[in-house]
């Protein structure tokens, strides 16, 4: 991991002190103290979001958590565990962003095997 975020936040048009504490205290800072490891951090967001019904950042977050080692089996676990303690709307509404989410994962995984068979082989 680098000092600076690899992506600017998509909001720096706008709100660009926003985007730099997002950049650089959020990711920075905040996600590089050393008592939890970005897999648990990840696993903590991905919760947080979840119950308190944020849609909108909840995609980024997951594909976050894969990358950081949280796997397919323990989102959905999350999920249904927090359909006891957040409510089954919101459960049922990351069900759905999962699902999307795993998806796009699939095709990116797809097409990036694709084309590693497609260099082998000369074409």
């Amino acid at each position: 991991m680098t000092d600076k975020p690899a992506t600017k936040s998509p909001f720096a048009d706008i709100a660009p002190a926003l985007a730099d504490y997002t950049d650089n205290v959020l990711f920075g800072d905040a996600w590089k103290r050393p008592g939890l490891s970005h897999r648990d951090r990840s696993l903590i967001t991905v919760a947080c979001l979840i119950s308190l019904y944020r849609t909108n950042e909840l995609p980024f977050h997951l594909k976050r958590a894969m990358e950081n080692g949280v796997t397919r089996d323990e989102i959905a676990e999350v999920i249904t565990h927090l359909a006891f303690y957040a409510g089954w709307p919101p459960a049922s509404t990351a069900v759905s962003i999962a699902r999307k989410v795993f998806e796009e994962e699939s095709q990116n995984d797809k097409g990036e095997t694709d084309a590693k068979a497609q260099t082998r082989s000369g074409g």
